[in-house]
């Protein structure tokens, strides 16, 4: 393990201080997580980071609300830690932040609405913690999250999510396609009665002009035995044209 000999004072700004022998000079890799990448740093390039990775150090406790005073900061990582309590609602004074990571530890409570401020932040990650309550508004930002950022916290609801906060899931396509059906059955039944009632209705209307009307009458019932006289002969020309029909003849 390298000490880069970085100490902390009220988490207001970074000393950096060197500890080796007298009159000695090596250069160090710097490993930096950020935007869900690592990179290496060596050399002057690092007195233009702007950025803090305390990630994988095993830390506890609560994180503090002075990190918000960091407001030149682009990048924060505590990622996998054992860091509890709420996430302070102070990071909104970060206003030049760009990659947050508070993923992988025991942090709780709901996800201060405040935190929409952060115009700059590109990349936002709070998940597999023990958040709970609805997420803030989708407005700037926020309205880009999708969600792998809050995954593994059960008890958050509101969009992105599917889970709705008025206790339950939030509706689904396929319970959306049930309601559909419903009213597609519905519509249904509803034909089927019409049609049986028009049906009977012009049932009834022609028995009843035929009842009224003589010359209606004979006229249907001529049309009905003429109709059925065509039928017959048209059934047993159809017939006569069987071999086995034929033979039996």
């Amino acid at each position: 393990m390298v000490d880069m000999g970085l100490t902390i004072y009220n988490l207001t700004g970074l000393v950096s201080v060197y500890r080796g022998y007298p009159f000695t000079y090596h250069e160090e890799d710097v490993l930096f997580s950020t935007k869900g990448a690592t990179y290496t740093y060596k050399g002057n390039i690092l007195d233009l980071l702007s950025a803090i990775d305390l990630s994988c150090n095993q830390l506890t406790g609560i994180i503090l609300p002075g990190f918000g005073n960091l407001s030149e900061i682009r990048g924060l990582n505590l990622s996998h830690n054992n860091l509890t309590g709420p996430i302070p609602s102070t990071f909104s004074e970060l206003k030049q932040i760009e990659s947050l990571d508070l993923s992988y530890n025991n942090l709780s409570g709901r996800i201060p609405s405040e935190l929409t401020e952060m115009t700059a932040l590109e990349v936002f990650s709070v998940a597999h913690n023990n958040l709970s309550g609805p997420l803030p508004d989708r407005k700037n930002q926020f309205g880009t999250f999708d969600e792998s950022n809050y995954e593994g916290n059960p008890l958050l609801c509101g969009p992105p999510l599917n889970k709705s906060c008025n206790g339950g899931d939030s509706p689904t396509a396929p319970n959306a396609t049930s309601s559909e059906e419903e009213h597609g059955h519905i519509d249904m039944v509803d034909f089927y009665i019409s049609f049986a009632t028009s049906y009977a209705i012009i049932f009834l209307t022609t028995i009843l002009v035929l009842y009224i009307n003589p010359y209606w009458r004979r006229a249907c019932f001529y049309f009905i035995e003429d109709r059925s006289i065509v039928c017959y002969f048209f059934i047993v020309d159809s017939l006569c044209q069987l071999p086995c029909f034929r033979r039996n003849i």
